[in-house]
C-alpha cells in the first residue's frame, strides 16, 4: 500500500488535495471566472482552496506546463493571455479537430450518443425560444462535448482538449453581439444530421462552418499592441 503525506491542513493526503485543488483552478481559468492576465497568489490560493503553499505551488507549476497559467521574473504567476496570432491559431486548430470529431461521430456513434445529442438540442431550442442565454450557452457547450464523446477518437479528443479554446473565447469575445449568435442553433441542427444520417462528410462540414461562424463573430485585433489595450469585457 502507498501511504501518502498529510498536506499539513487536516484535509486527506497532500496528492488528492493537489488533484482537487488543480480540478478546481483549472475549472476557473477554462470557465472564465479568472480573467486573463490576472495575478495569481500563492497566499491568496492557499487560503481559498485551503491548501498548503507547497501544494499549491506544485499546482501552479502543474497548469503552467499546460498552458493555463503563465509565470515570470517580477511577473509573477497569471491566468494565461493569448496574443491575436495565438488566438487565431488555437482557434483554426479548433475547427480542423472538431471537424474530424463530427466525421468520426457520425461513423462511431452509439444509439444513446444520438439520443444524448437530441435531448441536449432539445434544451438549446427551449432555451433560445425562450430567451434563456445562460442555458443556451450551456447546452452549446455540452453538446459539443457529447460529440467529442461520440466520435470514440481518444487521440482527437485530448488533442482538442489541449486548445484552451473556453480561455480564448472568454478573452476576445465581442458582448456587444447578440448571443446566442445568429443561426448558431440552424448549424447544430446540421451537425446532428450529419451524425445521425451517418454521413461524415455532411457532418464534418456543417462543424467546420459552425465554428467558423463563431469564429468570426470574436474580436481579434490586428496587433499584440492593440490586443493588449482591449478590455475584453468592454
Amino acid at each position: 500500500m502507498v501511504e501518502t503525506e498529510n498536506d499539513g491542513n487536516g484535509n486527506g493526503t497532500a496528492a488528492t488535495r493537489q488533484e482537487q485543488a488543480y480540478e478546481e483552478l483549472r475549472s476557473l481559468l477554462l470557465s472564465g471566472a479568472i480573467e486573463p492576465n490576472t495575478r495569481l497568489t500563492e497566499a491568496d490560493l492557499t487560503s481559498r482552496f485551503n491548501v498548503s503553499r507547497s501544494t499549491m505551488r506544485a499546482v501552479l507549476v502543474h497548469l503552467a506546463q499546460e498552458g493555463y497559467v503563465t509565470s515570470e521574473v517580477n511577473r509573477g504567476v497569471r491566468a494565461r493571455s493569448f496574443s491575436p496570432q495565438e488566438a487565431r491559431d488555437i482557434l483554426e486548430a479548433r475547427e480542423v479537430l472538431e471537424a474530424a470529431l463530427a466525421a468520426k461521430a457520425a461513423e462511431r456513434a452509439t444509439e444513446e450518443d444520438i439520443s444524448r445529442l437530441r435531448e441536449t438540442l432539445a434544451a438549446m431550442h427551449e432555451a433560445h425560444t425562450g430567451g434563456d442565454q445562460v442555458a443556451y450557452v450551456r447546452g452549446n457547450r455540452l453538446f459539443h462535448q457529447q460529440v467529442k464523446a461520440a466520435a470514440h477518437a481518444r487521440t482527437l479528443a485530448r488533442a482538442y482538449d489541449t486548445l484552451l479554446y473556453p480561455m480564448v473565447i472568454r478573452q476576445y469575445r465581442d458582448i456587444s453581439r447578440h448571443h446566442p449568435r445568429s443561426g448558431s442553433f440552424e448549424e447544430h441542427q446540421a451537425i446532428l444530421l450529419g451524425i445521425v444520417t451517418g454521413n461524415p462528410e455532411a457532418a464534418a462540414a456543417a462543424m467546420r462552418h459552425h465554428v467558423s461562424a463563431a469564429r468570426h463573430a470574436l474580436v481579434l485585433p490586428e496587433s499584440a499592441e492593440s490586443a493588449q489595450s482591449t478590455d475584453p469585457l468592454s
